[in-house]
């Protein structure tokens, strides 16, 4: 995972739209990708919750609210991270910045409990706004932030993340898309080409994230 840039404050979001994945009963928590620590309001105030974050002035804001917080990314501090401890894992956006996510979706375990589950989030590369540019204006111009990202180093649909997971030995509890697209001018022009796009490519295109649960898969199975 590289580090984030420092022209763009992306660090303090809450991302409470995530917060239903959240399982039911954990006590250890590690973000990965931490920022400010601002998804520390979405859990129980009486979990442990370290945080992993590149960029120093973010950990810096996060350390007063986290009980631990490393600073550099998951593949920088790994050692410095207990094996066997955290029964929930947080990757909140970060595993497209990632130089090699099938490697972190193994190394990760090591961290795990066998009871432990990883929730996380995703950019949609499919995304109905991106799609056009690529397919009418043929273009793939990187921005400062969103799905093109110029920090991203993967990209994946919903099928390739899906598929990501299950080559990767884990059992998908949630898997659904997040920050759907809202269509209300029912009569301005653009809507309703969008509308059409949509129905055509598929409704996964109005989706710009994915969000999923997984825990491990048992070695009986």
């Amino acid at each position: 995972m590289i580090k984030a840039k420092s022209n763009y404050q992306y660090h303090d979001g809450a991302r409470n739209e995530l917060s239903d994945l959240l399982p039911e009963s954990y006590t250890r928590v590690l973000e990965i990708g931490c920022g400010e620590g601002g998804f520390f309001s979405c859990v129980k105030e009486s979990c442990e919750y370290w945080g992993i974050e590149p960029s120093k002035s973010a950990a810096n804001i996060s350390r007063q609210k986290l009980h631990t917080v490393r600073v550099g990314t998951y593949e920088d501090v790994s050692n410095e991270i207990p094996d066997n401890y955290f029964d929930l894992i947080i990757c909140n956006d970060v595993i497209e910045h990632m130089v090699d996510h099938n490697q972190f979706l193994n190394s990760i375990k090591r961290k795990m409990t066998k009871d432990a589950y990883l929730i996380g989030s995703i950019p949609n590369v499919r995304y109905f706004r991106n799609l056009i540019r690529l397919l009418f204006e043929k273009d793939w111009k990187y921005k400062e932030a969103g799905i093109l990202d110029y920090t991203h180093l993967r990209f994946f649909t919903k099928k390739s993340l899906h598929r990501c997971l299950i080559e990767n030995k884990y059992t998908i509890d949630i898997f659904t898309g997040v920050n759907q697209v809202k269509l209300h001018r029912l009569f301005d022009p653009r809507h309703l080409f969008y509308r059409f796009f949509i129905l055509v490519f598929g409704k996964d295109t109005s989706y710009k994230q994915f969000k999923f649960r997984i825990h491990q898969k048992s070695k009986d199975v």
